[in-house]
């Protein structure tokens, strides 16, 4: 099959695409039993499980993994002297967060100005539907061997399948390992993302008094909990830039990459006009190469129903996200130091640790790589772009330590105007088209080279 041939196949499996892609937005894979029934991730990954089998992989079924959720494992046999490939994507997505803020509902997949709307349909829906369509296009003549893993609790960060590969090791050994769950810089730029940042999350809780008190009677002198909490989190924050500053985390870096033009960056992110960037040096540095801490959600009275009562205790969670060279378990200490000691008139802060992951970091001179730029040349017409990537995916880094003569690629139909974790998150079909493309021509160009070696 020519490139051009199978160029038509991807197209012409488009149609199918879009009907795979609106089936899986339909099912609300939220991992998180307190906002959806987890028979919805059973559904989803069921569903899975059925699409690749018929995709042609061999003895596709659900494992579960120690935080009870469900991986979908299946593998191909490779050819004789072939090198084996693994699959890598996750079918559990963000909650909508709030539905008011959708155009359209969070879980229909919609059209609108060339674009399909719907939670999931870039991270990672998105890219599991990529995976399907490049399979189908290259039907029996696949040339290497597959290994393939829809995980089921990404989003949530609960490490069910770190901890399934650190038992099942053999199950995903391969030369190459194709992580789809990043994108390119922009629609029409193939591209591979070679560093994750780590993440270090905690919950940090006041308390300043033994219960609400009457803010008429006791309000001034009464130390107000949330109060305290908002003063203690300003810590975090350089009052004139905005940049993140953490007694003891060396907060500077800089990015030697493709960088990320302010302006686009402003686009992309939907900044509002007059409202200024936050942090220092240029918009790589501060996304891809220094700490970013982030304030994801406050526990305390709402405005509605609120009272008028001095607040008792107040918590919030605090995300920090780390680049690489920095461990993220000092990380999270260097951030829980700074919080019990910025607590302000004495509050209590008592800080949780949530979860940590470390930042990833991928080697690019190997085979798979060399395969994978050829690949994106030939679809996109213009070489490889290499990014760095906000976000973190603990996998990468078990996958690294596991195997480590394995190549980790990250690659996929994510790109920044998805709003990925956002409302009205989308997906171009455009970008799961061609780098369907480019994946079914990796696949060939990678048996070309031959086994690596694991």
């Amino acid at each position: 099959m020519t490139v051009s041939e199978l160029a038509a196949k991807v197209t012409a499996l488009m149609g199918r695409a879009k009907t795979d892609l609106a089936e899986l937005v339909a099912i609300p894979s939220v991992a998180d039993p307190r906002q959806y029934p987890p028979g919805e991730c059973h559904r989803a990954a069921q569903w899975v499980a059925d699409a690749f089998t018929e995709a042609g992989l061999h003895d596709v079924h659900l494992a579960e993994t120690p935080d009870g959720s469900h991986a979908v494992i299946g593998h191909r046999p490779p050819p004789p002297g072939a090198p084996t490939v693994l699959l890598y994507c996750h079918y559990d997505v963000q909650p909508p967060l709030d539905d008011t803020a959708w155009t359209t509902p969070p879980f229909t997949l919609t059209e609108r100005d060339g674009r399909w709307y719907g939670r999931g349909t870039a991270d990672c829906k998105g890219n599991i539907v990529m995976h399907l369509t490049a399979l189908r296009a290259l039907g029996d003549d696949i040339p290497v061997g597959l290994k393939f893993v829809a995980e089921g609790s990404e989003e949530q960060g609960t490490g069910g399948l770190e901890q399934y590969v650190a038992q099942h090791p053999e199950q995903f050994l391969a030369d190459a390992l194709l992580v789809c769950d990043t994108g390119n810089a922009e629609v029409g730029t193939g591209t591979a993302t070679i560093t994750l940042r780590g993440l270090a999350n905690v919950v940090v809780t006041v308390d300043t008094l033994a219960g609400e008190v009457h803010s008429g009677m006791f309000g001034g002198p009464a130390p107000d909990a949330l109060a305290a909490l908002i003063q203690l989190l300003a810590t975090l924050r350089d009052p004139a830039t905005g940049a993140t500053r953490i007694n003891d985390l060396d907060c500077e870096g800089g990015w030697e990459g493709v960088g990320y033009d302010e302006e686009q960056f402003r686009a992309d992110a939907g900044v509002l006009d007059g409202v200024r960037l936050t942090g220092t040096g240029t918009v790589a540095d501060r996304l891809w190469a220094r700490p970013a801490v982030t304030v994801l959600g406050i526990d305390c009275p709402p405005v509605v129903g609120s009272a008028a009562a001095v607040p008792a205790t107040a918590r919030a969670r605090v995300s920090l996200r780390v680049p690489p060279g920095t461990n993220p378990v000092a990380a999270r200490a260097a951030l829980t130091r700074h919080l019990t000691g910025a607590a302000p008139w004495g509050a209590r802060v008592t800080v949780e640790d949530e979860s940590a992951g470390a930042p990833f970091r991928a080697a690019t001179d190997g085979p798979a790589y060399s395969a994978l730029g050829r690949a994106m040349n030939e679809v996109y017409g213009k070489p490889m772009a290499f990014l760095g990537q906000g976000g973190s995916i603990p996998l990468c880094n078990v996958l690294a330590e596991t195997y480590p003569r394995a190549e980790i690629v990250l690659m996929g139909v994510e790109e920044p105007r998805c709003l990925i974790h956002a409302p009205n998150e989308s997906v171009d079909p455009t970008e799961i088209e061609h780098m369907a493309q480019v994946e079914a021509l990796f696949l060939r160009a990678y048996a070309a080279a031959g086994s690596r070696g694991r």
